[in-house]
């Protein structure tokens, strides 16, 4: 029989991941088929679950048992050179995606570079965010407009905004110089 062998290090991912969805233990049980009282001593290290066990519990978190073990990461630093990173746009919109594409990323970073007169959203641009996706923009330099399901934000440089990145939106530079803007998007623990 196998058995996970990073017992502590596991319980603390599942009591993690298990608290960012809001879940109680009992919820948890519930969604995986595996007892309360069992995924409270997984939490606390005090016991190691089987494989069948491990899966039950990361089908109640809505991941594969890989990502909840983080088989599917290549370690634990991802280094992404400034030559390699993805990039795309176009009629005056010029992006980076400056983190790694690795399975199971949770968050992604972004630089963008927004010519007077232009806006995100458009050819060339990524499409619209999962639900239940958040951004976070910090203007790095000019300034753009967030539009955002019908509602307007001026923001100037060393502005940051945080909002709902499953609303349409898109920003625009409405100024008379270049725009930079850095951009985090997390979709939270909602897996497709």
């Amino acid at each position: 029989m196998y058995v996970i062998a990073y017992v502590c290090m596991y319980g603390r991912r599942v009591k993690a991941l298990r608290e960012a969805m809001d879940l109680s233990l009992r919820d948890l049980a519930e969604r995986s088929g595996v007892s309360a009282p069992m995924l409270s001593q997984v939490e606390r290290g005090e016991t190691s679950p089987t494989l069948s066990v491990a899966e039950r519990i990361a089908g109640g978190l809505d991941l594969s048992l890989s990502q909840l073990l983080r088989l599917d990461e290549g370690g634990v630093v991802s280094i992404v050179r400034a030559k390699e990173r993805r990039n795309g746009g176009a009629d005056g919109h010029r992006y980076e995606i400056l983190t790694p594409p690795l399975p199971g990323q949770r968050a992604e970073l972004s630089r963008h570079v927004l010519k007077p007169g232009s806006a995100t959203g458009g050819p060339g641009d990524p499409p619209m965010h999962e639900p239940g996706a958040r951004e976070t923009a910090l203007v790095e330099s000019g300034s753009v407009v967030l539009e955002i399901d019908g509602d307007r934000h001026e923001l100037t440089a060393g502005d940051c905004v945080t909002f709902d990145a499953d609303l349409p939106h898109h920003f625009e530079n409405t100024g008379k110089e270049e725009a930079a803007l850095l951009a985090v998007v997390s979709a939270g623990l909602r897996r497709s």
